[in-house]
């Protein structure tokens, strides 16, 4: 059960058309501090009714108002403004988004830095030359512009409040569009300090509207609105399913980005002590709450009992601890559901006859058990049809599969119905290369993992996601492709007989 916090508890509104409100209910929702279960913030509770009138702020905003039609310096100038913001309150953000989401104050710190950054990138991205022309047959000129596409309904999760919520809302904003936006239930405290942002730089009234609540309520809404022309999501792939077919009734456009359980294949020509460090940060860096998280770990077997054990001699030592405790390497889960997910997964898998290697267990010693905290957690023993394997958990928990040769790494990587992300460790720069280009992944990385980069695009294969975030393709989708014929010989064509 939640506790009400010490310090005072901080009174969250939503922010549509250029205006902080309440609930049309006057509901509203308790947030709670993942590393002591206490009560940071009440936020308003969103309805059917409040997402209504934001999708009509954006509405109005786009057909009415001069947001499109601004040149793209003057769009850049407010994202610049935004980026600077961001910087000046980079302090504040970061204890913010370590008290709101739980992770450490290293982690929330470098997210906070990358949003400013982000707003940066996309500033400069359009200011850049774009657009083609095309020779083509009779006396004809052939161009491709870019317009943006209208009402953009944006929907992130809780594991990078902010920084995901920079990831679509920049790229949405700086191709002209309007902007619905949900943040997670969850998380919406740093997500209201950045529309905090835009009121204080300006932004006009309309552009960008925030409505906190339920998926199922808030969310289906945007989904489901003949008003919204686009949906970008971030979440699981079953929501993703839903959001398809709500999205179905005016044909929106759709960019999904979805789960994973992604594979890092360790061969044996490594350099071990550099494999063992990326493995531990693939699996449990955010606590493993990541959707690109190395979370199968496939090793060739004459490394294996060598491997395993210098990771697991590794993460018992990781120093798990509330995320505003500077020496804490790994933070708490971010909720009591997410808790009992996770530990459900332990038991399913120990039920599957899989070994814990390390953790398997909450931590409640100290003052642990007033948070969600989860040992780093490795299964051994494991078989390709468990569970375990292949299921999402979105916590600390790490399986380890093993193999023989470069097929059946290949072969064991792709047996998930996901394609999100995957890692290669070997000396062997060809090998690397053969075996990166088969594994059916859209962000990948050899001898390393997890780098992310504003400039290149972040996409997944199969189930793991439609459409991409970040670089050019991330603008891209946020654009509409329009193709003009300007004819240069103005005379009748003759096609009819007069």
């Amino acid at each position: 059960m939640a506790t009400k916090t010490s310090q005072k508890i901080m009174e969250l509104s939503m922010y549509i058309d250029g205006e902080w409100r309440k609930g049309s209910e006057n509901q509203k929702r308790e947030i709670i501090n993942p590393a002591n279960g206490e009560v940071i913030a009440e936020a308003a509770e969103g309805t059917v009714s409040d997402t209504r009138v934001a999708i009509q702020a954006a509405r109005k905003a786009f057909d009415q108002g001069n947001w499109p039609s601004l040149s793209a310096e003057e769009r850049a100038g407010y994202l610049l403004r935004v980026a600077d913001k961001i910087d000046e309150r980079h302090d504040e953000l970061t204890a913010l988004e370590t008290m709101d989401n739980g992770k450490p104050l290293r982690e929330a710190g470098y997210d906070v830095s990358d949003a400013a950054a982000c707003f940066r990138y996309y500033a400069g991205l359009i200011l850049a030359p774009h657009g083609e022309t095309y020779n083509v047959p009779d006396n004809m000129q052939a161009m491709v512009i870019r317009e943006p596409i209208g009402v953009c309904g944006l929907i992130v999760p809780w594991n990078y409040p902010l920084l995901m919520s920079v990831w679509k809302i920049a790229p949405a904003l700086a191709a002209g569009n309007t902007i619905v936006y949900k943040p997670s239930e969850l998380t919406p405290v740093t997500p209201t300090k950045l529309f905090e942002i835009f009121e204080e730089i300006g932004l006009p009234r309309g552009v960008a509207n925030m409505v906190m609540g339920a998926g199922e309520t808030v969310g289906n809404e945007i989904a489901v609105s003949d008003d919204v022309d686009m949906i970008s999501f971030t979440g699981g792939t079953d929501t993703g399913r839903h959001i398809m077919k709500a999205a179905s009734g005016n044909m929106k456009k759709i960019s999904l980005e979805l789960g994973g359980k992604s594979p890092n294949i360790i061969f044996a020509d490594t350099d071990l002590e550099n494999a063992v460090d990326f493995a531990l940060f693939g699996i449990y860096a955010g606590a493993g709450q990541i959707c690109s998280a190395g979370s199968r770990i496939l090793v060739e077997k004459s490394i294996k009992d060598a491997f395993i054990a210098r990771f697991v001699e590794r993460a018992n030592k990781i120093k798990v601890g509330p995320g505003d405790d500077p020496q804490t390497e790994m933070g708490p889960l971010v909720s009591q559901e997410q808790l009992d997910k996770v530990l459900r997964y332990i038991e399913i898998g120990k039920a599957e006859g899989a070994e814990i290697a390390c953790g398997g267990y909450r931590l409640t010693d100290r003052d642990y058990g007033k948070g969600f905290f989860v040992a780093p957690t490795a299964f051994i023993q494991t078989k390709p049809d468990m569970r375990i394997v292949q299921e999402e958990i979105f916590g600390p928990v790490a399986v380890f599969q093993t193999f023989k040769d470069e097929a059946e790494a290949v072969k064991l990587a792709n047996d998930t119905k996901y394609g999100l992300a995957g890692g290669v460790f070997t000396r062997d720069a060809a090998k690397a290369m053969r075996v990166i280009k088969k594994v059916r992944a859209g962000i990948t990385w050899v001898n390393t993992y997890h780098g992310t980069y504003n400039e290149a695009p972040w996409h997944g294969y199969k189930q793991s996601g439609i459409g991409s975030s970040l670089g050019t393709y991330g603008l891209d989708e946020f654009l509409e492709t329009k193709q003009i014929n300007f004819n240069l010989n103005v005379e009748p064509i003759g096609w009819f007989s007069d």
